[in-house]
This record gives structure tokens, sequence and C-alpha cells, in this order.
């Protein structure tokens, strides 16, 4: 598997992220401070996120994934779209209840739009924590499966937060 890496565009009002490669919690950091610059800007009314190049994700990209449709719906913005022609990782999507949030898309992403890598982030043991944590609610937030398949992980996590964690 390829190391992860995130690409990224603005065309017109449309922000596209494109994720390429083996895509885990290491780009955390760069993926939510993306996010909150993406969501700061008045002039992005829609999202189209590509994963076409995506061998895997983990469930805190699924997470901060999870995320876009919540800010976006909350923010009064488009429904986001999701190009996945890779039928791997459009189970993965559909077993998270992503088709609820998302329009799930199988044809490759058409724009005269150049893609440039995001340059990533390093982030805190500390926020690192607090963003997979984050993700995980947001994965739990969205129907009873997901609350059941990542119970331990969250309570894990909050456990872990708390000062006297041997970690801490």
């Amino acid at each position: 598997m390829h190391t992860g890496k995130l690409l990224s565009a603005k065309s017109q009002r449309t922000f596209i992220l494109k994720l390429v490669g083996d895509v885990r919690l290491t780009l955390c950091c760069t993926l939510d401070e993306l996010l909150e610059r993406i969501f700061a800007d008045k002039e992005i009314d829609s999202f189209v996120i590509d994963l076409s190049q995506t061998e895997n994700l983990d469930s805190t990209t699924l997470g901060l994934l999870a995320k876009i449709a919540v800010q976006a719906s909350s923010n009064g913005l488009a429904q986001p779209s999701i190009i996945s022609p890779n039928q791997d990782i459009t189970l993965l999507l559909e077993s998270m209840g992503f088709r609820q949030y998302f329009i799930l898309l199988k044809q490759p992403l058409t724009t005269s739009q150049e893609l440039h890598e995001v340059p990533q982030l390093a982030g805190s043991e500390e926020h690192i924590k607090a963003q997979v944590l984050d993700a995980h609610l947001t994965l739990m937030a969205m129907n009873e499966r997901n609350k059941e398949v990542f119970k331990s992980v969250v309570d894990a996590l909050e456990e872990c937060s708390e000062p006297d964690c041997p970690e801490n």
C-alpha cells in the first residue's frame, strides 16, 4: 500500500478533496485543519471527495469525512458527494451508513482544476487523541450499528484522556 496523502483544489464554489493511498490517522491533524479552513471559506457551497485512488481508510479518517457531511448540513450547504469506483471502499462506506449522508458516485471526477498536495501537519499526542475521539464520536452519531461497533474504542479513548491514565 502507498502511504496516504491528501490533494485538494477549489473549482468555482466546489471544494475537491482527493485521498490517495492508505489514508490513516497520521493525516488526521492535516485533514482537520484543512476542513476548518474550508468551512471558514464562505465561497464554498459544495464538496466532492474523490476516493478513486484510495487503497484504505481507517476509522479516524472515516469519522473526519463524516464530519464534512455533518458540518455541510449544519451550514446549509449541498449534500457532499463521494466518488468511489472501488467496490471494497464503497462497501466500507455503506457499512458505516455514509449513503444516508453523502451522494455516492462511481464515475470518475472530471475537472480541469489542478489538484495540489496538502502539506502534512504534525500534531501533538493530545491533539491526535482528541481528533481520534471526535472522529469516532461522529461515526457513532451516524447510526445505531456504529454506536455498537465503536463504543469500546470511544470508552478506551475517553478513559485515557483522564489525568490518571497511564499514558498521561
